[in-house]
Order: C-alpha cells, then sequence, then structure tokens
C-alpha cells in the first residue's frame, strides 16, 4: 500500500475492482437523486 493513496484517488491504483464499482454505483445513486429532485 503506498502512502499517497487517499482521498478521491485512493481506489485507481485498484484498478476498476471493488472499490471502482462501489464509486460507479454511488455517483449513479446520486445522479439518479439528483434528477428525481430537479424534476419534482
Amino acid at each position: 500500500m503506498d502512502d499517497h493513496m487517499s482521498g478521491m484517488g485512493a481506489w485507481m491504483p485498484l484498478g476498476m475492482g471493488l472499490w471502482g464499482i462501489l464509486w460507479i454505483v454511488l455517483v449513479v445513486l446520486a445522479m439518479a437523486a439528483l434528477v428525481k429532485f430537479l424534476r419534482r
């Protein structure tokens, strides 16, 4: 593990692994929530 792994880029060295999938899911959920909120 590298010491410079921190913040949003912490999952980058791991490739598109579990953290990558988790980040994508979180982003998609956030965007869906924003769309629903704006189109209320």
